[in-house]
């Protein structure tokens, strides 16, 4: 029996995915989401592969982030919400149309990879960043659902930003609205 053999193709994709998760700190929940990973599995992974890191890497209990209200508090995280969508858009993550999500297939690994890709480029850029891994999840997962936030674009620019489906404003970014504002 070979390891590389394809019937083990999605496995290998599985635990892959679960221990850069974990080195994320993301909750187990959100492993399972993404793996399709037993609970008992991923503390498995966790003290056999990290267990030597649990000092420095604690994990985190409880619910994920389901709050949008996180992502406009300040004007620091409104500018790092849309650094991080349009990291998340540009590698694929965000889909065009939703897509079903089916945890564990192969679709959701290779997304799941993306994700810790772009959340890797996007603390490469922002190493203070205030948004955690958990919370580029919970962005991620309410851009591509479009019920809450979605990706939208600046009238007057063009730039990418990040906005509510019924926003009563004209839609201008951050940018462009402090210019207008300059000129009055």
């Amino acid at each position: 029996m070979r390891i590389s053999d394809n019937r083990y193709h999605r496995e290998r994709l599985q635990m892959a995915l679960a221990l850069r998760l974990l080195r994320h700190e993301a909750r187990t929940q959100t492993i399972r989401a993404w793996t399709g990973l037993t609970d008992d599995r991923i503390r498995k992974l966790y003290r056999s592969y990290l267990g030597e890191a649990q000092l420095h890497m604690p994990r985190h209990r409880g619910k994920s982030p389901q709050q949008i209200s996180y992502f406009t508090r300040s004007l620091r995280l409104q500018e790092e919400t849309v650094a991080l969508t349009t990291t998340l858009w540009l590698l694929g993550v965000v889909p065009g149309a939703p897509e079903p999500q089916v945890p564990g297939s192969l679709a959701v690994l290779a997304r799941g990879g993306l994700l810790c890709q772009a959340f890797e480029a996007y603390r490469l850029a922002r190493p203070a960043a205030l948004i955690s891994f958990e919370h580029a999840v919970f962005l991620a997962g309410a851009l591509s659902r479009g019920e809450q936030l979605r990706v939208g674009w600046c009238n007057q620019c063009g730039g990418l930003m990040v906005s509510e489906p019924f926003a009563l404003r004209a839609r201008r970014c951050h940018q462009c609205a402090g210019t207008a504002a300059a000129h009055c």
